[in-house]
């Protein structure tokens, strides 16, 4: 599932079509911007909401997630129950509980699934396998039958309790399923009693996120409908931010992703939901949408064709990081698309707020961003040129040389892209601007894929320069660059020490090829050197 970011072989045929950008395999170019997530990905559980979430006891109205959700006062209208059980269950064992969940006596059935509801809901180890073990589930899910809507509160009690069942592991949530729960919760969506509803929303919610077999299958049985039905103005705050939390759910899983059908009618929805002023369903709503551009260039599109990136954009400087590092994720994922999926995404100023998040307090927000810029230069000339224009470049060779290595590592992805998509002018601001020893300086990592990127951006640089040459290579060999280049020689990895070797070999050797167009011309006056073609002319210092 993770994304990678592939390095051209460093073979002449394979490596020359890159020097340039009028020559550059768009196909190449598309694949690497799509696969250039790889240390993102691998910390966004960080940020993003729980897939399951158990339900507390009623004694604790609030209900803590993760660091995208805060508290949440789902439980503030429930009907209150007895504090404690019935004296004659509160030492029973698992069995018994079990056994009087089955009594035909209405009130010592619901104190019994009440009683195996709290077990259940216990902050440390509850003890879901020994209940599933004594034959708890069908005795839920029997109580999620009572007809005609007759038994509000043992709906009620059931449904929570078989909610914190698929809390737990997949194991766990898989046997809800089996149960043949899943049929009955999306019935009492339509439950005239509002605290069924949501708890059966919950319910669903967990199975869903176990992955993507189970959110098909929800999604096959009719799920979405009647879930949308509850955005609506009247729904109390808590409400909708579980429908929310479904809805994220909905969105999540790439391999394979949510049917098209199915994100054609959460769209809507979305765009509507990323106007509210609450900041858990804001959070919320912009995740839900990062999940569905990171599943490739069709549902980028589809989102874009939804209208949402025109408000998605002002959120990568919303006063909330949370809402700030979600909208950066989703933008991000949109820049990993085609040219035109990118320009969208420019044309409503995103790059205007780049100056924040590139200078901002937290590191993970200047990672993704500076990730998100090198998808930009990953682009064409006007693109990247946008990225000077904001004056971008000086930050992100910042980024070089300090902070955390991951962000070290996207910038040196944004400096090597913008050396393959920039243009020679382009590619001189770079070196104009001092990118040559903090590039120069990541020869030392030990990460391979960073020292061959860093390699191909100075080979591509040198290779751009043309009578300026010369120049470039003093530079590199100022800062002790070229020290590293002659290290890199004897590297284990075949790929950089053949690179490494083609790049002394081609302009730090003193027995280099003359260059016939540039060598002196016999004339009858004597020797005379032939300008530089246009067509190669280098940089301008």
């Amino acid at each position: 599932m993770e994304k990678g970011k592939p390095v051209p072989a460093p073979g002449t045929a394979g490596r020359q079509k890159l020097f340039k950008n009028e020559g550059k395999d768009q196909e190449e170019m598309k694949k690497k911007r799509n696969e250039v997530t790889v240390e993102i990905r691998k910390n966004k559980r960080e940020e993003t909401l729980q897939k399951r979430r158990n339900v507390p006891n009623t004694e604790d109205t609030t209900v803590t997630t993760d660091s995208t959700t805060e508290e949440c006062e789902f439980l503030d209208f429930l009907p209150k129950y007895e504090e404690e059980a019935r004296e004659n269950l509160s030492n029973c064992s698992l069995e018994t509980i079990v056994e009087r969940a089955k009594s035909t006596d209405p009130k010592t059935q619901l104190d019994a699934v009440q009683a195996a509801r709290k077990l259940l809901s216990s902050d440390k180890n509850p003890p879901i396998d020994a209940l599933i073990q004594a034959g708890i589930l069908p005795v839920l899910v029997n109580c999620l039958r009572s007809t005609g809507n007759d038994n509000p509160s043992l709906q009620f009690e059931a449904a929570w309790a078989l909610t914190n069942i698929a809390s737990g592991t997949s194991q766990q949530t898989q046997a809800v399923v089996a149960a043949e729960a899943v049929p009955l919760f999306l019935q009492l969506l339509n439950s005239p009693h509002q605290n069924v509803c949501e708890q059966a929303v919950w319910a669903l919610g967990n199975i869903i996120g176990d992955g993507p077999t189970l959110r098909d299958y929800v999604i096959q049985l009719g799920v979405v409908e009647p879930l949308l039905t509850f955005i609506n103005p009247d729904i109390p705050i808590s409400f909708l931010r579980n429908v929310t939390w479904v809805v994220v759910n909905l969105c999540r899983n790439k391999e394979p992703p949510p049917p098209f059908g199915t994100i054609k009618e959460i769209l809507p929805a979305l765009s509507m939901l990323i106007h509210h002023t609450d900041i858990n369903i804001l959070v919320d709503t912009v995740w839900a949408l990062s999940y569905l551009t990171d599943g490739g260039n069709d549902q980028i599109q589809m989102v874009i064709d939804s209208g949402v990136v025109a408000k998605l954009v002002p959120l990568l400087s919303h006063r909330e990081v949370k809402v700030q590092t979600a909208a950066l994720r989703a933008v991000g994922n949109i820049v990993t698309g085609t040219d035109e999926q990118t320009q969208t995404v420019l044309d409503h100023g995103a790059l205007e707020h780049f100056g924040g998040l590139l200078t901002h307090a937290k590191e993970k927000i200047n990672k993704e961003a500076v990730w998100f810029i090198s998808n930009i230069t990953a682009g064409n000339q006007n693109q990247v040129q946008s990225v000077i224009d904001h004056h971008l470049v000086p930050l992100i060779i910042q980024h070089l040389s300090r902070g955390e290595f991951q962000t070290q590592k996207e910038a040196a992805w944004a400096i090597s892209n913008l050396t393959i998509s920039g243009n020679k002018s382009q590619v001189a601001y770079l070196v104009q601007e001092g990118v040559v020893p903090p590039f120069c300086n990541l020869l030392n990592c030990k990460d391979t894929q960073v020292i061959q990127v860093v390699l191909d951006g100075l080979n591509n640089m040198l290779k751009m320069a043309g009578a300026e040459v010369e120049a470039l290579a003093a530079m590199v060999e100022e800062c002790e660059g070229l020290d590293k280049i002659e290290a890199l020689q004897n590297h284990e990895n075949v790929d950089i020490y053949k690179l490494a070797y083609e790049i002394i070999e081609q302009f730090f050797s003193d027995e280099g090829q003359e260059d016939t167009e540039l060598a002196p011309q016999a004339t009858e006056q004597g020797f005379e050197f032939s300008a530089v073609p246009d067509n190669q002319q280098g940089f301008n210092f």
